[in-house]
């Protein structure tokens, strides 16, 4: 077991701390938070044992777990990897790209491994879709949330759209090569509601919208590739594939069948894939465990959330022109 320490308690600290408590892959040492009012009380209410200092708790594991504000993502990974700590990083990697690229520097430099928490990677509808989507040429991503002002500190790009963002770049195999994008502040500092449209090498044309401050909660995506339709609902954890194939001699009384123009024939099949029901933040810790226990590439690596920021100020700088 990997004795792993949690940096930063608030939200989704508490939820870390709860899910490393009771995996079999680490054994939890404690935690440090710099508002110590609210370390001793959750200290005291779950009897998680609070460090005093974030050195201390370094000294004591071997994995550090960064769930701390954004801003403080690259002073909390530096001066655990320095110290020769595995680390796992809540999105977005850091506040900036320069920063990111610095995470893995020194990464390289201390040999330690990184993994970053892009959870929809681990989404149960997503993990029972990724295989099936081969080479999608358009692609669709609504990820809309009630407005909550936990976040709100950062443009929506980095706090809802870098999940998809993320999720994009793992199925399309091809560099980004043009993006526009438009964004709104309804409430907040920063654009609530944006677009952006990415076009890829390869052709493919990805449109994401992301909203906080909507009447309800959405998190879909639809990929389109030949023959195939592919829609993920993150948030139901629901998919639904529709492929077509060429079209029997003679159909039965209940098959789809499309015909275009020319008189090709297609049948459409609808399938609903098994969705195996996971903790995802859970999956997503543990895999990270495994990575470091047999010397293997983590599934969401340092590099891969460093393109996804990377992509995300593309976004944003889209805005301020």
């Amino acid at each position: 077991m990997l004795k792993v320490g949690v940096l930063g308690a608030g939200h989704l600290g508490k939820i870390h701390l709860r899910l490393l408590q009771q995996s079999d892959k680490y054994e939890l040492v404690g935690f440090y938070d710099e508002n110590q009012e609210n370390a001793e009380r959750i200290s005291k209410e779950f009897g998680y044992k609070n460090f005093s200092t974030i050195a201390k708790l370094i000294h004591a594991v071997d994995v550090i777990d960064i769930v701390t504000p954004t801003l403080s993502h690259y002073k909390c990974a530096k001066v655990a990897i320095k110290s020769g700590k595995h680390i796992f990083i809540e999105k977005p990697i850091a506040n900036t790209v320069e920063e990111a690229e610095e995470i893995i520097a020194l990464a390289k430099e201390y040999n330690v491994k990184g993994q970053v928490g892009h959870v929809e990677r681990f989404n149960p509808a997503f993990i029972a879709t990724k295989n099936m989507i081969e080479n999608p040429m358009f692609i669709e991503t609504h990820r809309l949330a009630e407005f909550n002002p936990r976040g709100t500190d950062v443009p929506v790009v980095l706090d809802l759209m870098i999940h998809d963002i993320d999720a994009i770049l793992s199925v399309v195999k091809s560099k980004v090569k043009n993006i526009n994008a438009s964004g709104v502040s309804v409430i907040s500092e920063t654009p609530d509601i944006a677009n952006a449209r990415i076009e890829f090498e390869n052709g493919c044309v990805a449109n994401l919208t992301a909203s906080r401050i909507s009447l309800k909660n959405m998190r879909k995506s639809r990929f389109f590739q030949k023959d195939a339709y592919i829609s993920v609902d993150f948030l139901e954890k629901k998919c639904e594939v529709v492929r077509m194939k060429d079209a029997p001699e003679v159909p039965g009384d209940f098959d789809m069948i499309l015909q275009n123009a020319e008189g090709v024939k297609k049948q459409i099949y609808f399938t609903n894939p098994d969705v195996e029901h996971n903790n995802a933040i859970l999956d997503e810790l543990e895999s990270f465990a495994n990575a470091i226990n047999t010397d293997t590439t983590p599934v969401v690596t340092l590099e891969q959330a460093t393109d996804a920021l990377r992509v995300a100020y593309q976004i944003i700088d889209c805005f301020n022109k």
